[in-house]
Protein backbone atom coordinates (compact mmCIF):
# COMPACT_ATOMS: atom_id res chain seq x y z
CA UNK A 1 0.00 0.00 0.00
CA UNK A 2 2.81 2.41 0.89
CA UNK A 3 4.49 1.65 -2.47
CA UNK A 4 1.33 2.61 -4.36
CA UNK A 5 1.05 5.83 -2.37
CA UNK A 6 4.67 6.73 -3.15
CA UNK A 7 4.16 5.94 -6.84
CA UNK A 8 1.03 8.09 -7.11
CA UNK A 9 2.63 10.92 -5.12
CA UNK A 10 5.62 10.96 -7.47
CA UNK A 11 3.35 10.71 -10.53
CA UNK A 12 1.25 13.67 -9.34
CA UNK A 13 4.37 15.73 -8.63
CA UNK A 14 5.69 14.95 -12.12
CA UNK A 15 2.39 15.99 -13.72
CA UNK A 16 2.30 19.21 -11.72
CA UNK A 17 5.86 20.11 -12.74
CA UNK A 18 5.18 19.25 -16.38
CA UNK A 19 2.05 21.40 -16.35
CA UNK A 20 3.95 24.30 -14.77
CA UNK A 21 6.74 24.07 -17.34
CA UNK A 22 4.23 24.09 -20.21
CA UNK A 23 2.59 27.19 -18.75
CA UNK A 24 5.96 28.94 -18.46
CA UNK A 25 6.30 28.92 -22.27
CA UNK A 26 3.90 30.56 -24.70
CA UNK A 27 3.74 29.57 -28.36
CA UNK A 28 2.82 31.90 -31.25
CA UNK A 29 2.38 30.95 -34.88
CA UNK A 30 3.43 27.40 -35.75
CA UNK A 31 4.32 25.26 -32.76
CA UNK A 32 8.11 24.92 -32.75
CA UNK A 33 10.68 23.42 -30.39
CA UNK A 34 13.87 24.83 -28.90
CA UNK A 35 15.96 21.94 -30.24
CA UNK A 36 18.82 23.11 -32.44
CA UNK A 37 18.42 26.83 -31.72
CA UNK A 38 21.58 28.94 -31.90
CA UNK A 39 22.22 32.22 -30.16
CA UNK A 40 21.29 35.37 -32.10
CA UNK A 41 24.81 36.61 -31.28
CA UNK A 42 26.20 33.85 -33.55
CA UNK A 43 24.09 34.84 -36.56
CA UNK A 44 26.80 36.90 -38.31
CA UNK A 45 29.15 33.91 -38.23
CA UNK A 46 26.45 31.50 -39.42
CA UNK A 47 25.35 33.72 -42.31
CA UNK A 48 28.87 34.22 -43.70
CA UNK A 49 28.30 35.13 -47.37
CA UNK A 50 24.76 33.80 -47.60
CA UNK A 51 21.94 36.08 -48.76
CA UNK A 52 19.41 34.17 -46.66
CA UNK A 53 19.01 30.97 -44.67
CA UNK A 54 16.50 29.02 -42.62
CA UNK A 55 17.46 28.97 -38.96
CA UNK A 56 16.24 28.65 -35.40
CA UNK A 57 17.51 31.34 -33.03
CA UNK A 58 17.30 32.09 -29.34
CA UNK A 59 17.81 35.49 -27.80
CA UNK A 60 16.62 38.22 -25.50
CA UNK A 61 13.73 40.30 -26.79
CA UNK A 62 14.98 43.87 -26.82
CA UNK A 63 11.82 45.54 -28.04
CA UNK A 64 8.31 44.70 -29.22
CA UNK A 65 6.01 46.82 -31.41
CA UNK A 66 3.96 48.80 -28.90
CA UNK A 67 1.00 49.23 -31.25
CA UNK A 68 0.14 45.58 -32.03
CA UNK A 69 3.03 43.26 -31.15
CA UNK A 70 3.59 42.81 -34.91
CA UNK A 71 7.42 42.74 -34.68
CA UNK A 72 10.20 42.36 -32.14
CA UNK A 73 13.97 42.72 -32.04
CA UNK A 74 16.80 40.56 -30.69
CA UNK A 75 20.18 41.92 -29.66
CA UNK A 76 22.88 40.36 -31.87
CA UNK A 77 25.77 42.08 -30.09
CA UNK A 78 28.12 44.64 -31.71
CA UNK A 79 25.28 47.23 -31.66
CA UNK A 80 23.27 45.12 -34.13
CA UNK A 81 19.58 44.42 -33.74
CA UNK A 82 17.70 41.68 -35.56
CA UNK A 83 14.24 42.76 -36.76
CA UNK A 84 11.80 39.86 -36.44
CA UNK A 85 8.45 39.97 -38.24
CA UNK A 86 5.84 37.25 -38.34
CA UNK A 87 4.98 35.14 -41.38
CA UNK A 88 2.08 36.50 -43.41
CA UNK A 89 1.29 38.94 -40.57
CA UNK A 90 -0.50 35.86 -39.23
CA UNK A 91 0.23 36.24 -35.51
CA UNK A 92 1.50 38.76 -32.99
CA UNK A 93 3.38 38.55 -29.69
CA UNK A 94 2.51 40.29 -26.41
CA UNK A 95 3.44 43.98 -26.39
CA UNK A 96 4.97 43.58 -22.93
CA UNK A 97 7.46 40.82 -23.85
CA UNK A 98 10.50 43.14 -23.73
CA UNK A 99 13.35 41.53 -21.80
CA UNK A 100 12.04 37.96 -22.07
CA UNK A 101 13.91 35.11 -23.73
CA UNK A 102 12.47 33.75 -26.97
CA UNK A 103 13.11 31.15 -29.64
CA UNK A 104 12.18 31.93 -33.24
CA UNK A 105 12.21 29.69 -36.29
CA UNK A 106 12.13 30.98 -39.84
CA UNK A 107 14.18 32.69 -42.53
CA UNK A 108 16.84 35.35 -42.03
CA UNK A 109 17.97 37.76 -44.78
CA UNK A 110 20.30 40.68 -45.06
CA UNK A 111 18.55 43.59 -46.77
CA UNK A 112 18.49 47.37 -47.07
CA UNK A 113 15.65 49.00 -45.14
CA UNK A 114 14.46 52.32 -46.59
CA UNK A 115 13.99 55.49 -44.53
CA UNK A 116 10.17 55.38 -44.62
CA UNK A 117 10.13 51.85 -43.20
CA UNK A 118 12.74 52.69 -40.55
CA UNK A 119 10.63 55.68 -39.49
CA UNK A 120 7.52 53.50 -39.39
CA UNK A 121 9.29 51.03 -37.09
CA UNK A 122 10.48 53.90 -34.87
CA UNK A 123 6.91 55.21 -34.62
CA UNK A 124 5.64 51.70 -33.73
CA UNK A 125 8.32 51.53 -31.04
CA UNK A 126 7.01 54.74 -29.45
CA UNK A 127 9.97 56.95 -30.40
CA UNK A 128 9.54 60.72 -30.20
CA UNK A 129 8.95 62.86 -33.27
CA UNK A 130 12.50 64.25 -32.92
CA UNK A 131 14.02 60.75 -32.82
CA UNK A 132 12.03 59.72 -35.89
CA UNK A 133 13.10 62.80 -37.85
CA UNK A 134 16.76 61.94 -37.20
CA UNK A 135 16.37 58.84 -39.38
CA UNK A 136 17.61 60.08 -42.76
CA UNK A 137 19.56 57.18 -44.28
CA UNK A 138 18.58 53.64 -45.25
CA UNK A 139 20.27 50.87 -43.27
CA UNK A 140 21.52 47.43 -44.15
CA UNK A 141 20.17 45.00 -41.55
CA UNK A 142 19.36 41.40 -40.89
CA UNK A 143 15.63 40.73 -40.99
CA UNK A 144 13.88 37.60 -39.88
CA UNK A 145 10.51 36.18 -40.89
CA UNK A 146 9.37 33.88 -38.10
CA UNK A 147 6.93 31.07 -38.70
CA UNK A 148 6.84 30.24 -34.99
CA UNK A 149 7.87 31.79 -31.67
CA UNK A 150 8.30 30.50 -28.13
CA UNK A 151 8.43 33.11 -25.36
CA UNK A 152 9.68 31.93 -21.98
Amino acid sequence: MKTNLKFWSIAMLFLALTSWQAQAQKFYGEKITEKGAISAAKLNKEMKNKASMDVKLTGKIEQVCKKKGCWMTFDMGNNQKLMIKFKDYGFFVPKDADGKTAVVEGTVKKEVIDVATLRHYAEDAGKTKEEIEKITEPEEKFTFEAKGVIIK
